[in-house]
């Protein structure tokens, strides 16, 4: 069976030569994508290929002691009611952070410490 191929978005800025649509797993294209600047909600995240941002944004930040800025908003849901989510961005000084972990999950090493966590 042939497998369906998703468009993801490729962030306009590549840092450590790696994309969203580059990156080799969905930790490694949040991290691209939030390296960027750029702040992610949950509905947003699914453009990305991520469908359960709070459990990634949790594993970024128990097992690699990342730190997000956080902010609760209110956006439609697919029938047009209210909808309380999480936006999700770094810092200046966690996206730094970031680039270096992005560059280690994206090795070969740290794909299999992925696999085998």
């Amino acid at each position: 069976m042939k497998k369906a191929t998703r468009s993801v978005e490729q962030s306009s800025q590549s840092q450590g030569d790696i994309t969203t649509t580059e990156a080799p797993n969905k930790i490694c294209r949040v991290l691209a994508y939030l390296i960027t600047g750029k702040s992610l909600n949950r509905f947003e995240a699914e453009r990305i290929g991520e469908h359960c941002l709070h459990s990634t944004i949790s594993r970024l930040t128990n097992h690699y002691d990342m730190t997000f800025a956080r902010k609760a908003e209110s956006v439609p849901n697919n029938w047009g009611r209210p909808c309380r989510v999480v936006r999700y961005w770094l810092s200046a000084s966690e996206r730094k952070r970031a680039t270096v972990l992005l560059s280690f999950l994206s090795s070969t090493a740290g794909q299999r410490r992925e696999l085998a966590a």
